[in-house]
């Protein structure tokens, strides 16, 4: 019966049969070989040959009365080989490790589960270990043993659900998979769940790893957390990376990323999606891979090498972490162990209708483990400074693009989802409390309240917040395009799309994202939404980015769109970089827009009122809401000091003469600091020049006011002199 179940992979503990064990006789040792034509055993350079007991099982005798230390001579095809024997070793993970994984609590699960190279008992080899509770026995095989896993059965560690077996001579570079029987009957080969290396896609092995790296970013590390982001500079580049410069890995990217980040003044760049993932065109969204960057683009030592170059440039990292759903691939985690062990038994609950993936079993505790762990590790390991929760608002809702019937209410008869409130609850406090300077961002398109809320502050809806740093602002980013995208002589009817969103916009700490799923789809590019010929084009793209960066909020802004990318982004080609090609006739158009983004981050940079107070309405006042049959908007923001930088937008494509605009009478005069319609953005070089003094003539309720001319498609922004 043990006989069978050790060739069947479904002993749960092949360390009682195999190995030595001390007998009234002696020490009796059995070994399981398969495919070896002989095995011997020696011990203190005494060899003994085991007998064949058929099926690839050796077996000897021994005349110790203590069980001494040994080493295998196998035999393969006439080729002898002097090995460790896996099954003399004691368990290599610790009581407290199982104890905290079975509590769901232990906070660096990386450094228990998965593969890692080791000494143990003074042997060099590598430990492997795997949650698999459900599983009738599990295997370690890979390309050290033709994938077969026979001869590697795994012992169960009680009821933690953990399986270990800790292999001599294995290191670095090894290639493995798990081979589970599953608790259905099924076996099946599956990558480990902690890989914290993987294949190439699409290859979809795991490869043992550690990292050698020095970091050499301190000074960053040690500074970021000393300005909470809601009072600093914060404007994000997203990036693609495996098509930011096709054909380029990690290191390839870091110096040209950083220069090019650098240069344009964006304080930091989000990466799309990095852990590994098997269907490129997914994005990095359909992750299976959770603990690996993805190899596509080199080795988890060269992505800390990406990270580490951009903080020494003074550049941020922030990364896309999907922990909402999950492809089924059969070798992955679905049904991982026969059952339905990442994914919630209930099909209503385990099924994402819109991607064809599956959900998260938020409410298992080792589950949510895995992700929570998953946070830590991507910020502690990498020195990750924030990230971005991918379709947060397809966890927190029951009902979430499920028809009637198609879902089950929660325990108190609603559609919130209970268990997924409690997980993005610990993640962000987990976060917080152990890194500092991080920053979680939420991507949420619904009106939840309290996405940026300490967790312990109880809302309205008796929630506490679920404790994130940033919301995207997915309603001015709807409205704000669809007002762009009218002709100038609709707009009117269109403008309190571009007004509505000061109602809320102190409700949350908001991004203002034009990220990537803007312009795939048929969405177009960002200046292809805009109306009129290629010049009202760009100046209704300038007006708009100008607009973006003096509204209340930080900014994200997508490759291709800092330089005009007509084109819809692929991510076979990425960026059409050749629009900058000083042979192309339309280049200076491309360049004007990037010049543009460069100057709006260095003067959001140096005037703190853009971004001192985004968060208190007392950094904000209209000067001016109802100038609809104007196409015209103009605000005040303010620094802490009360310093104020005047914004004002229009939107129509006729200059306008002497608009006089109600301005603080503190201020003696004003200097145009920033004006999108400045040829050297390629626009018509319509300014105002010199010191603008204000008239003592009342209008929008101030005794003074100021006599502009604005611009066509433009904005502009005034400083005091």
């Amino acid at each position: 019966m043990d006989r069978a179940r050790l060739l069947t992979g479904t002993h749960h503990d092949p360390h009682s049969l195999l190995g030595a064990h001390l007998t009234e006789s002696g020490v009796a040792l059995r070994v399981l070989r398969p495919y070896a034509q002989a095995v011997a055993v020696s011990v203190e350079g005494r060899r003994t040959e085991l007998h064949d007991d058929g099926d690839g099982f050796f077996s000897a005798l021994l005349p110790f009365d203590t069980i001494p230390g040994y080493t295998l001579f196998v035999t393969y095809d006439g080729d002898e080989r002097e090995v460790h024997d896996p099954y003399r070793f004691l368990p290599a993970l610790g009581e407290m490790d199982l104890h905290l994984i079975g509590e769901g609590r232990h906070e660096e699960l990386w450094t228990a589960l998965g593969a890692h190279p080791m000494t143990h008992e003074g042997v060099a080899g590598t430990r492997f270990t795997v949650w698999a509770p459900n599983a009738r026995g599990v295997r370690v095989c890979g390309d050290f043993c033709a994938w077969d896993g026979t001869a590697f059965p795994m012992r169960s560690l009680g009821s933690s659900g953990v399986w270990e077996l800790f292999l001599p001579g294995l290191g670095d570079g090894t290639v493995y998979k798990f081979d589970v029987a599953g608790s259905d009957g099924s076996h099946s080969l599956r990558a480990d769940p902690m890989a914290r290396r993987t294949q190439v896609p699409p290859e979809t092995a795991s490869v043992v790893t550690s990292s050698s790296y020095t970091w050499e970013d301190g000074t960053w590390m040690a500074r970021r957390g000393q300005q909470p982001v809601h009072e600093a500079p914060f404007s994000v580049y997203e990036v693609h990376l495996p098509s930011w410069r096709p054909g380029l890995g990690y290191r390839e990217l870091a110096d040209q990323l950083a220069a090019y980040v650098s240069q344009l003044g964006f304080t930091h760049v989000e990466f799309m999606p990095v852990a590994e993932h098997p269907y490129g065109p997914s994005w990095g969204y359909q992750v299976t891979g959770f603990y690996a960057p993805t190899s596509r683009l080199g080795s988890p030592d060269d992505f800390r090498y990406l990270v580490d170059t951009l903080h020494q440039a003074g550049i941020g990292v922030i990364v896309d972490w999907v922990a909402a759903h999950f492809p089924k691939d059969d070798w992955a985690l679905a049904r991982f162990d026969g059952t339905h062990l990442y994914e919630p038994a209930d099909p209503q609950r385990a099924e994402h209708p819109d991607w064809g993936t599956l959900e998260f079993d938020y409410g298992r505790t080792e589950v949510r483990n895995f992700l929570v762990a998953n946070a830590v590790y991507w910020c502690e390991e990498f020195h990750v400074d924030g990230l971005r929760v991918d379709a947060v608002a397809s966890m927190l809702y029951l009902d979430y693009s499920r028809e009637e019937g198609q879902w089950s209410p929660n325990v108190h008869g609603g559609r919130e989802n209970l268990d997924a409130v409690a997980f993005l609850q610990e993640m962000n406090a987990t976060l917080y409390r152990r890194v500092p300077g991080v920053l979680t961002i939420a991507e949420e398109s619904t009106a939840w309240d309290g996405v940026t809320r300490e967790t312990h502050h109880v809302g309205p809806t008796g929630f506490g917040g679920l404790g994130f740093g940033l919301k995207w602002n997915m309603g001015w980013m709807h409205d704000s395009l669809v007002y762009m995208s009218k002709e100038p002589v609709h707009r009117k009817y269109h403008h309190n799309e571009m007004t509505f969103s000061m109602v809320y916009a102190y409700s949350e700490n908001y991004i203002l994202p034009i990220s990537h799923d803007e312009v795939v789809h048929g969405k177009r590019a960002l200046v292809s939404k805009m109306p009129g010929d290629w010049w009202q084009q760009r100046a209704n793209h300038r007006a708009y980015l100008g607009f973006m960066w003096a509204h209340p909020g930080k900014q994200l802004l997508f490759m291709g769109q800092e330089f005009a990318q007509g084109g819809e982004w692929s991510e076979q080609q990425g960026p059409d970089w050749w629009l900058l090609d000083p042979a192309y006739s339309a280049e200076p158009d491309h360049r004007g827009v990037q010049d543009l983004v460069r100057d709006l981050n260095h003067f959001y940079a140096d005037a703190p009122a853009l971004w001192q107070r985004d968060t208190s309405p007392e950094g904000f006042r209209w000067i001016t809401t109802d100038a609809a049959d104007d196409n015209v908007i103009a605000f005040l923001r303010f620094a802490a000091d009360g310093t104020p930088l005047l914004a004002v937008c229009n939107f129509s494509p006729v200059v306008r003469e002497d608009y006089r605009l109600g301005v603080p009478d503190s201020v003696p005069g004003w200097f145009e600091a920033l004006n999108t319609d400045s040829a050297r953005y390629g626009g018509g070089d319509v300014l105002n020049t010199g010191v603008l003094k204000p008239d003592p003539v009342p209008c929008h309720g101030r005794p003074d006011s100021l006599r502009l001319t604005l611009p066509p498609l433009a904005t502009v922004w005034l400083r005091p002199a």
